[in-house]
């Protein structure tokens, strides 16, 4: 019998970087994910295939005993998924036992946008091996973990984790709250796809390298408070002007220009989301979504997606 799991990609809408120094951070799943369904078989292995929208993604066999690969079509996915197993086993050492399996993943987007392959495999993987997700996040790819909380949620939510006591060894233990953000403007809102996925682990470790967390205290109060009203937002004025706000203290944070520069002729405004420089854009603007698709069409960039089009709410 056939054991199914599901979970939602992810955008970081405030508070990028920042979230991980204890800023409120404004996260929202997405429509499209990721689903797993794991079945037992009578060979002492475990097969795994992975498909993304345009077919087969990877493949891997190994040994269910001491997870050690047997064959795959793609050596260092194979490696970096045997970690991820380990893991898994790590956290509940009796998960492999006594069968062999069948793993089959299949993600509803391309794995270059960074709508979040890792957090949603993360996630569905932990439910089936019943798990802390966010032990397992910490022990794979690391990060805030607002992505796993958006894997299962419903709709947007706030995301926090608390950095006053000592963390533990296993990681940060976040708040996560369901919030009611349903924008009267969503039909002004997009999302572009910048056309190159940033490595989050890689950017993560670069700003916790150089943040001073006494030095960003006022920025992380800053973000803090715009994750706050956001959701009060009644017009896209107002919502355009706290993404402006936004990118400007971000921009200081980290020593990069804000994503507008690069799109002078724009009428609106431009948010970066996640790491910066790759990855998505968020375009909060008067222009229809004819407007806006022509326009990015213009600049090379062909995949856009609406508020609605894409957001889970």
């Amino acid at each position: 019998m056939n054991q199914i799991y599901h979970s939602h990609g992810k955008f970081l809408l405030t508070s990028e970087y920042l979230v991980l120094k204890g800023a409120l951070a404004l996260a929202i799943p997405l429509k499209l994910g990721q689903t797993l369904a794991v079945e037992t078989v009578c060979t002492p292995t475990l097969q795994w295939n992975a498909y993304k929208p345009d077919g087969p993604w990877f493949s891997v066999a190994l040994n269910s005993e001491n997870l050690e690969i047997i064959d795959s079509d793609d050596q260092s996915k194979a490696e970096k998924l045997r970690q991820i197993l380990q893991a898994v086993k790590q956290l509940n050492p009796n998960v492999f036992e006594g069968e062999g399996m069948k793993f089959i993943t299949r993600l509803d987007f391309d794995p270059n946008w960074g709508f979040g392959s890792s957090s949603t495999l993360i996630a569905n993987l932990a439910r089936w091996a019943d798990v802390n997700p966010y032990k397992l996040l910490q022990l794979t790819f690391g990060g805030s973990g607002y992505d796993i909380a958006c894997a299962t949620a419903e709709g947007p939510i706030y995301y926090q984790v608390k950095t006053e006591v000592p963390e533990p060894v296993e990681g940060p233990t976040p708040t996560v709250e369901p919030i009611d953000f349903n924008p009267s403007f969503a039909d002004h809102v997009f999302f572009i796809y910048q056309g190159q996925k940033q490595s989050s682990s890689k950017e993560i470790k670069a700003f916790l390298a150089q943040a001073n967390p006494i030095d960003l205290h006022k920025d992380i109060e800053s973000v803090s408070e715009i994750s706050r009203a956001v959701p009060k937002c009644e017009s896209l004025d107002e919502f355009a002007m706290l993404m402006q706000c936004h990118e400007r203290i971000i921009s200081r944070c980290i020593g990069q220009e804000p994503v507008q520069k690069r799109f002078p002729d724009f009428e609106g405004v431009l948010k970066s989301l996640g790491a910066w420089g790759g990855d998505f854009i968020l375009a909060a603007t008067e222009w229809t979504e004819n407007q806006v698709r022509e326009y990015f069409k213009g600049k090379g960039l062909e995949v856009v997606f609406g508020y609605k089009e894409i957001v889970l709410n």
